[in-house]
C-alpha cells in the first residue's frame, strides 16, 4: 500500500472531459489535502453580477480606494454563500491564516476584508464565494479517473492572468497545448 500523497498547494486543472459541467475547463488551488479528504478554491470563475463592493456593502465594511471593482470568484459549488480570501503571504489575519504554500495563503475571517477595504490588505488577494470540496478518497478516485491534473501553483499563475487565461496557462505550465488535449481518456 503506498502512502497518499499531499497535494496542498497544487492547482487543479480539469481535464476537457470533465463530467461535471460545474468544473469545466476549472482550475482549483488546493488548500488543504489529506487522507480525510480535500478543500479548495476555483480561482478562474467569476461570480456573475458580484463586484467586492457589493459584498462590502453586505458587511457594513466601508471602502476608500478602488478595492470596490475587484471581482468577485466562484470559488466552488459548497457553501456559496461563504466568503474566502486567498491572498500572498505578507499578510497574516490577526485571527485566522491558513499557510498553503511559501508564496500563498487563505484567509476566511472579517478582519482582511476590512483590511482590503482600508488599503491595509495583501499585495494581491483573490475573494471568492464558496469552495470546492472532496471527501476521503474522492479527489483521488477522480484523478484515477483521469478528470484532473496537477501543476505547482505559483503566485504568477493565480494571480497574474485574466480569469479566462488560467486554464491555458495552467496546461502550459506542464508543456501540454490545450489544442492537444481529447476529451476521450484511457488507460494503459
Amino acid at each position: 500500500m503506498h502512502e497518499p500523497t499531499d497535494l496542498t498547494g497544487k492547482l487543479l486543472i480539469a481535464m476537457p472531459g470533465m463530467r461535471d459541467s460545474r468544473f469545466s475547463a476549472a482550475v482549483v488551488l488546493l488548500c488543504a489535502h489529506s487522507d480525510e479528504g480535500a478543500m479548495g478554491l476555483m480561482i478562474n470563475r467569476p461570480a456573475l453580477g458580484v463586484r467586492l463592493g457589493d459584498l462590502f456593502e453586505q458587511l457594513n465594511v466601508e471602502c476608500e480606494g478602488g478595492a470596490g471593482e475587484m471581482p468577485v470568484l466562484s470559488g466552488g459549488p459548497v457553501e456559496e454563500e461563504r466568503g474566502f480570501v486567498l491572498h500572498t503571504r505578507e499578510y497574516q489575519s490577526a485571527i485566522s491564516t491558513l499557510n498553503v504554500t511559501d508564496e500563498l495563503a487563505m484567509t476566511a475571517t472579517m478582519d482582511i476584508m476590512e483590511d482590503i477595504a482600508d488599503e491595509r490588505g495583501p499585495e494581491r488577494a483573490l475573494v471568492a464565494l464558496g469552495y470546492c470540496g472532496w471527501g476521503e478518497g474522492q479527489l483521488e478516485h477522480e484523478m484515477g479517473l483521469n478528470a484532473w491534473l496537477t501543476c505547482d501553483a505559483t503566485a504568477e499563475l493565480v494571480f497574474g492572468r485574466d480569469l479566462g487565461g488560467k486554464w491555458e496557462a495552467a496546461l502550459r505550465s506542464l508543456g501540454i497545448n490545450p489544442a492537444t488535449l481529447s476529451a476521450l481518456s484511457g488507460r494503459a
